[in-house]
């Protein structure tokens, strides 16, 4: 892989030999669990990532499957399973969930000290307020690889294209705060100015879900892209970068192989730090 690729997939695996390692240190198993409702492929591979990771870690595996056709109620009444399993440690409820499910409900019937995703309000209110406690998996991803790649993010002007409950959102408070202190700018689809951002950012991460949408040309030189979007092109999964960025870009974090396989390992990271809340 180019020295321009931030690779994910190699970081990640490190990072899980390192979970392994810990997940031998505790008592009683470790246990995650998954509520995946319908079928909708990339839900489906990326749960079903977890829990190879989950396998290779030495983490119980807990699945709780539900046909697209599910209510609101019986989602709620599988998070009241897991919510008193004393053998899951934590869990989560796989995002995006169909329509007619009320997402706002589901998330506030999980209990925090269980909540691996960290979107509950108790928890999500906590990152506002700048507390230690359990942070969304794609924006630890996220810092992480930047991280790992020597990225200084303090005073750099950093745009996020999305301001979705998952990456956007919580993505643009995590950055403005100590220690990373990036300045953000939060654009989504009233923004106006949006080709003037893309050109002033340091750093571009974009979490639309548009295939392709960002071209190099819309990029400043040796700007810094980071691909978080996913969607179907041609019958193929995708990002929202054009994977040409990379002849502009000093740093590329792709889609597959960049964010998606860290946030997995993220996931895990949150596991740990729940099973150490229950000692």
């Amino acid at each position: 892989m180019s020295p321009k690729f931030m690779d994910g997939k190699a970081f990640a695996k490190q990072l899980r030999s390192e979970i392994k390692k810990q997940v031998k240190d505790f008592s009683k198993p470790v246990g995650l669990g998954t509520i995946l409702v319908g079928d909708d492929p990339g839900s489906i591979a990326y749960v079903e990532g977890k829990h190879r990771d989950c396998a290779e870690v030495g983490i119980k595996s807990i699945r709780i499957n539900l046909p697209v056709t599910a209510s609101t109620d019986e989602v709620i009444a599988a998070v009241g399973k897991l919510n008193t399993d004393p053998l899951c440690t934590g869990f989560i409820v796989q995002l995006p969930l169909p329509n007619s499910i009320d997402v706002q409900k589901v998330l506030a019937s999980i209990n925090p000290k269980k909540d691996a995703d960290g979107l509950t309000p108790s928890n999500l209110g906590n990152l506002v307020l700048g507390f230690n406690t359990i942070t969304p998996c794609t924006p630890l991803a996220i810092v992480a690889l930047l991280e790992e790649y020597k990225v200084s993010l303090a005073g750099q002007k950093v745009l996020i294209i999305g301001r979705g409950r998952t990456v956007g959102r919580p993505l643009s408070i995590l950055l403005s705060q100590k220690p990373y202190n990036a300045t953000v700018i939060l654009a989504h689809s009233a923004t106006t100015n949006l080709a003037q951002q893309l050109q002033d950012a340091d750093i571009v991460i974009s979490a639309i879900g548009i295939a392709h949408f960002i071209k190099p040309e819309m990029i400043k030189k040796h700007a810094i892209v980071v691909d978080v979007g996913i969607s179907r092109l041609n019958n193929q999964l995708v990002g929202d970068v054009d994977p040409r960025v990379i002849d502009v870009a000093s740093l590329f974090a792709p889609m597959p192989g960049g964010i998606g396989p860290m946030t997995r390992v993220m996931l895990l990271r949150n596991l740990i730090k729940l099973a150490q809340n229950e000692k």
